[in-house]
């Protein structure tokens, strides 16, 4: 995806693991674009950090609602590795839906797919027993284990990290 964008409108950054990109409560005018590296977006539940989605290579992150409706944003996106991203600015972003039907289409079909999955994913935590979400993430993303540490994932599940463990020993 980041191949379509003139990168003359990027800047390519490098960020320690654990650095906060976008906190809550603030309005993004950034989208990061994950070259290499590992982002969470999460937020806080009375003291407990609950992990919403991860993104990896070649995925887009931001808080979206809030980047494009100049609204505070509910989450916080936050590097889980040393990552290497490019970034966009809004109002670059903003000029390329008007005049690029290139990054319109791709924009449009990108928010679709991840409007399907996110539908799925609450569907999942709503229905599935927390075994089938630990297999359906593992079916998705196999190598999550290790990349990114039990306890997010475990929150990521919506169990806890000892019932995650226990859920990963089961045969």
């Amino acid at each position: 995806m980041i191949a379509l964008f003139d990168e003359k409108l990027l800047t390519i950054k490098r960020f320690e693991p654990k650095t906060i990109l976008v906190n809550e409560g603030s309005i993004p005018n950034e989208m990061f674009f994950i070259i290499k590296g590992c982002i969470r977006a999460w937020y806080n539940a009375d003291g407990q950090d609950i992990t919403l989605q991860f993104f990896f290579e070649g995925d887009p992150a931001t808080s979206l609602e809030s980047f494009l409706k100049n609204t505070p944003s509910t989450i916080n996106i936050e590097t889980l590795e040393e990552c290497e991203v490019g970034i966009l600015k809004k109002a670059d972003f903003s000029d390329l839906l008007k005049t690029d039907p290139k990054i319109r289409e791709l924009f449009y079909e990108t928010a679709i797919d991840k409007l399907f999955i996110y539908s799925n994913r609450l569907l999942s935590l709503l229905k599935d027993k927390p075994f089938l979400r630990y297999q359906q993430l593992l079916a998705e993303n196999p190598g999550i284990f290790q990349r990114i540490p039990q306890h997010y994932i475990a929150s990521y599940l919506g169990v806890t990290p000892v019932s995650l463990s226990r859920i990963r020993n089961r045969k």
